[in-house]
């Protein structure tokens, strides 16, 4: 995980004390938001990291698409040193007008532990429930590294990233198949398909020089390096 400057690649995730083992919070605003997002920077980290602990968090979901977003990211925490994973019932589409009860459940979330690195969503999204989570995220978590991710949509708003997860094929190819598996209800849509996925990650790969041709993209809005 670097950020990119001219010619420069920095590590991103710092040295933890011996024995400590990482930990992450994961936001999404619906189910599969934070697999497409995230899934591989997720997936390698846990990988690389053994030991690493997962707070996983999707803020709607109805029904069907709760039993999706349980099942999902049990299979992606499945290498997990430790996993809690919940799904909130906020309505769809209509997080801005739920701010209130919405704020308190991320002082909540804040008050479950110490994360730290926070994947989330980028606050330029266009989609308002995308877009009110990540405003949340930066009012709770203010001194913490925060990663904004993207999500492909019928909108274009995808924007240049200024941070990369390089990630090994066997992890981005891992990626996509779950992420097609485990959201049936999704894969009626035109966008929803293992090219969408593998497209995006092949050009991210190009711009990170990725050796392996595949990273994923963040937006890192503030970093301190020392």
């Amino acid at each position: 995980m670097a950020t990119r400057g001219a010619g420069l690649m920095l590590p991103l995730v710092p040295a933890l004390p011996p024995g400590r083992p990482l930990r992450l919070l994961c936001l999404g605003a619906h189910a599969d938001d934070i697999e497409i997002g995230c899934g591989g920077a997720v997936l390698q980290l846990l990988d690389t990291r053994p030991g690493t602990e997962v707070h996983w968090v999707v803020l709607s979901g109805t029904p069907d698409r709760r039993r999706e977003a349980e099942a999902s990211a049990a299979r992606f925490l499945a290498g997990a040193g430790a996993a809690r994973i919940e799904v909130l019932d906020f309505p769809d589409a209509r997080f801005p007008g739920a701010f209130d009860p919405l704020k308190d459940a991320f002082e909540r979330i804040r008050g479950a532990g110490t994360p730290d690195l926070i994947f989330t969503h980028r606050r330029a999204d266009r989609h308002q429930d995308h877009r009110t989570v990540a405003e949340l995220t930066w009012n709770a978590w203010r001194d913490h590294l925060v990663l904004e991710y993207e999500i492909p949509k019928y909108e274009g708003d995808l924007a240049p990233p200024n941070c990369y997860v390089p990630l090994t094929r066997e992890v981005a190819e891992r990626k996509v198949a779950l992420v097609m598996e485990g959201f049936p209800s999704q894969r009626g849509k035109h966008w929803f398909d293992a090219e969408t996925f593998r497209g995006l990650l092949r050009l991210r790969g190009l711009e990170a020089a990725a050796p392996s041709t595949y990273a994923e993209a963040f937006h890192a809005s503030k970093l301190v390096l020392g």
